[in-house]
């Protein structure tokens, strides 16, 4: 029983991950955003989708939140915690010229 519930966990954050990405990625290419804020934006909108997610699973609640915050942790956010991050996602050509 255990086991199928890991295996439904990991199938959950192999589809969800995509989906977290590209939200991320949407949601940096719009906003000005402190690079070092990406992390918690990538868990936090994992965990969002997470649980907006309920028609699609039978997951319980618990489950799909782990299941989010896998996902945004898997997309940029783990990859995000371990570099420091200076500056803004979203940057206007004349600060790209000054550096």
């Amino acid at each position: 029983m255990e086991h199928e519930i890991m295996q439904e966990l990991l199938l959950f954050v192999t589809v969800l991950s995509p989906f977290v990405v590209g939200s991320v990625e949407v949601i940096k290419r719009t906003i000005p955003l402190p690079k070092n804020y990406v992390p918690l934006l990538s868990v936090g909108t994992g965990l969002l989708l997470g649980s907006l997610a309920y028609p699609l699973t039978d997951m319980d609640l618990v489950l799909r939140l782990w299941a989010g915050a896998g996902a945004g942790l898997s997309g940029t956010g783990l990859f995000e915690i371990v570099n420091r991050r200076d500056g803004f996602t979203k940057s206007s050509k004349e600060d790209r010229e000054k550096e």
